[in-house]
């Protein structure tokens, strides 16, 4: 497994990451399948995770816990992220800080996720949303500042809104920020335009988030694909968006390199930007983790396919269901 490093925090983790949303908070997943699964990954060389109290009231960050109980002899690294408030997905800069991230909300649920992932010290703590209208806030300055001296978190990061990457620069610029979360991947390519190239600048570390569009770029999405009311996707992947979205995906199929899937071929082209630190891929079953993992390494795409997948850039404004 490849490692890239984490920004300005020095770490190395490895270029493809677990996120473990699925894991705890979607209706159809089973711990004992996802127990395996995050042995496997750590097995293959996987040691970036990302967990969310918000991912089932801290069931994520519990089966988290108990992967890192139980490895202790390798350097396994634990993000997670402090749900907002209000619990509104995504920020609303119309609201005040204070309704969002107060201090006593933020130190209670850094205490939380520490107790879940059972470490005296938290990895990475995210705030699960942001706005930059809170940037400049001195409260802002104050909680992350007591986060680190406090020795609750090493490093401190955002997870941005969905289609909306340059809104999390300016609380870069603070110098507050060690990494931010954003969605990047054939169709949304936006992150290139700004965010990209104020992480180099200041040496932000980047989690690349939703690489194959929330599973549109597996390539089994079909216009009459229906999921249960209670999973996320159900809302995501509506006729409106599944109509809009499955001919994109159909006009992805030619372009697959031989020997390569569709997924694949989209996890490469995440991974050929040098600005993504890693890359985080739900894998809840063993086989997705050998498959996803085994894009990991020195294979890469041309510069011809990659300029071709960037004539597939979509840009989107951020709707009710894309939160």
């Amino acid at each position: 497994m490849n490692e890239r490093r984490l920004g300005r925090t020095n770490e190395r983790v490895s270029e493809i990451g677990l996120g473990l949303w699925g894991m705890g908070d979607w209706p159809d997943s089973d711990d004992r399948e996802s127990a395996a699964a995050l042995g496997l990954a750590t097995d293959l060389g996987c040691t970036f995770f990302d967990s969310a109290w918000a991912y089932g009231r801290g069931k994520s960050d519990r089966l988290l816990g108990d992967l890192l109980a139980a490895r202790t002899n390798r350097r396994l690294f634990a993000a997670t992220k402090v749900p907002p408030l209000n619990r509104k997905w995504p920020a609303d800069g119309r609201d005040s800080y204070d309704s969002v991230f107060p201090h006593d909300h933020v130190v209670d649920y850094a205490q939380r996720c520490r107790d879940g992932l059972r470490v005296p010290t938290l990895d990475l703590l995210q705030f699960h949303v942001w706005d930059d209208a809170w940037a400049r806030n001195p409260q802002f300055a104050a909680t992350v500042a007591y986060l680190k001296d406090s020795g609750l978190v090493r490093h401190f990061g955002l997870s941005l809104n969905r289609w909306q990457s340059a809104n999390g620069i300016e609380a870069m610029r603070t110098g507050l920020v060690d990494v931010v979360q954003v969605v990047y991947n054939i169709f949304e390519q936006e992150p290139e335009d700004e965010l990209f190239p104020a992480c180099r600048e200041l040496d932000v570390g980047v989690i690349a988030r939703v690489p194959l569009d929330e599973g549109s770029l597996a390539g089994n999405l079909t216009l009459e694909t229906r999921f249960p009311a209670d999973d996320w996707r159900s809302g995501y992947f509506n006729p409106e968006n599944l109509a809009l979205t499955v001919p994109r995906v159909e006009r992805l199929k030619s372009l697959v390199p031989a020997g390569m899937t569709l997924a694949e071929m989209a996890l490469r082209f995440v991974l050929s930007s040098d600005a993504v630190s890693t890359v985080i891929v739900g894998m809840r079953k063993e086989k997705h983790v050998r498959a996803n993992l085994a894009t990991a390494g020195s294979r890469t795409l041309s510069a011809d396919l990659l300029a071709e997948l960037r004539r597939h850039r979509w840009d989107r404004t951020p709707t009710p269901w894309s939160r």
